[in-house]
């Protein structure tokens, strides 16, 4: 006998999740199917792991020059397995968290793979689940009256540059190295590549980036971009912009070798271990969408702008339907799908609105439309821009390099964008996601009195810049 839910989602990453507790919030009786542990890629493959593992290369690239604050150390030395260590209890607190939270909100886990089932004798339209359970135990049946699917994404591939654990990794494998490679090719030198080559770098590892784009970091502003290849290369990291990798040039012996055609040129990089790290697909693939009339589009569902898909009933969130894949985005993409199911008329996500964050070393953020974009949009537009140099607690820090820069449409004084790159920005950036939120004006956030010495300064600066009166450059 199928067992009745309001609600059923598929897949317990943060979208899911999330989703879930709003659902219980609402008094929806909810059920969560997980083929592996609940906070998904997120807490186990993606954003906690690797920041913690960020935090111990932040740490021991500071101890290492702990001279300049004062502090004598003597040698430093790196212990990789401990650092492993504590990233793994890190992320053990959290998953133990996420299923107090499950438990709290009286929400069934069902641990195993969901499958939506075309219409069948529990239900006229498609939407009933079968969960082929992880004990081997028999297929549970949930009938539900909504369905949410947030089965997230996976490291994508090159076509004919095959993964296999030892040579040539993905963020996955490489999450679960037992040492730290003597050097390493990035291909790709997005977000997920740029995050690795700073953190193996400050580990002691050779890096080598390649960038098909002319650029790395290609979706952020023009500027963040370029003083970030110019710090990570300060750092000793090896950009290549404009190259195509070659997969069938791969070989494999005591180490990894591939070559990249380069303005018209072959050239051929060598490195203990190879990195792929050229974006995610979406995780589309046998939950039975081919019993339904959902879309896909290159790989990704579709759905309208409160997730719906083109079954009313279904509902897809998260990184399985493309966009920014940010774990922030997926959870509010699942509350608001939630919100929609239960009729609370909730508002549309503008995605100009969700911050950005790169947690390499500088650390990156941002907000709204980067110049580029705004100009392409037909703004004209103002724009300030001050520098962490000028700023006391940067200096402090010993981090002063990088900036905040505001662009503002000069016809109706609006904040448009804000990009950092710089000391902890990555905790600055909601002030700006704020400012974007209601509509201010860069007077609005230099009116906003920061405290002094902060590294917030740097905001109320560039607000004040970006009509001439910066005070202190």
């Amino acid at each position: 006998m199928a067992k009745e839910y309001d609600l059923v989602i598929l897949g317990g990453g943060t979208g899911g999740y999330v989703a879930a507790i709003r659902a219980a919030q609402l008094g929806l009786t909810t059920a969560v199917v997980e083929k592996g542990k609940l906070g998904g890629t997120c807490l186990h493959k993606g954003c906690i792991p690797s920041k913690a593992l960020l935090r111990s290369a932040e740490v021991f690239s500071v101890v290492k020059k702990s001279e300049e604050y004062g502090i004598m150390t003597g040698e430093v030395k790196l212990d990789f397995l401990k650092i492993q260590e504590r990233k793994s209890k890190i992320v053990d607190q959290l998953y133990r968290g996420v299923q107090h939270l499950m438990k709290q909100g009286k929400i069934d886990i069902y641990e195993g793979i969901g499958r939506i089932l075309g219409p069948s004798i529990f239900s006229p339209i498609p939407g009933t689940i079968s969960v082929e359970m992880n004990d081997g135990s028999e297929n549970e049946m949930l009938l539900p009256k909504n369905v949410i699917i947030a089965t997230g994404s996976r490291p994508r591939t090159l076509p004919g540059l095959e993964i296999d654990g030892q040579y040539v990794l993905t963020s996955d494998e490489a999450l679960h190295l037992e040492q730290v490679p003597q050097s390493i090719i990035i291909v790709g030198g997005g977000v997920i590549g740029i995050e690795w080559a700073s953190m193996l770098c400050d580990f002691g590892a050779d890096v080598t980036v390649l960038e098909y784009a002319d650029r790395i970091i290609p979706t952020e502003d023009d500027d963040v971009s370029n003083e970030m290849k110019r710090l990570l290369k300060k750092k000793g990291i090896k950009i290549v912009t404009g190259a195509k990798v070659l997969p069938e040039t791969l070989t494999r012996s005591e180490t990894a070798s591939i070559s990249a055609e380069i303005n018209g040129e072959t050239t051929e990089f060598s490195a203990e271990k190879i990195l792929v790290s050229v974006g995610r697909a979406g995780n589309v693939e046998g939950i039975g969408i081919e019993n339904t009339d959902i879309n896909v589009e290159k790989g990704f569902i579709t759905t309208n702008s409160y997730y719906q898909t083109k079954e009313s009933h279904i509902y897809a969130i998260g990184d399985c339907i493309g966009g920014l894949q940010l774990a922030h985005a997926a959870s509010h993409e699942g509350i608001t799908a939630v919100e929609h199911i239960k009729g609370e008329n909730p508002a549309s996500i503008d995605y100009s609105l969700v911050s950005k964050c790169i947690y390499s070393s500088p650390e990156a953020a941002s907000v709204g439309y980067t110049e580029a974009l705004a100009k392409e949009k037909g703004f004209e537009v103002k724009i300030g821009k001050f520098p962490f140099k000028a700023i006391g607690k940067a200096l402090v820090y010993g981090e002063s390099d990088g900036f905040v820069k505001i662009i503002a449409d000069k016809a109706t004084n609006d904040i448009l964008g804000v990009h950092m790159i710089g000391p902890h920005v990555t905790d600055m950036i909601s002030e700006a996601g704020l400012a974007r939120v209601l509509d201010a004006t860069p007077w609005e956030v230099a009116k906003t009195i920061h405290p002094h010495p902060t590294l917030s300064e740097a905001i109320g600066e560039a607000a004040l810049a970006v009509d001439g009166i910066a005070l202190h450059l």
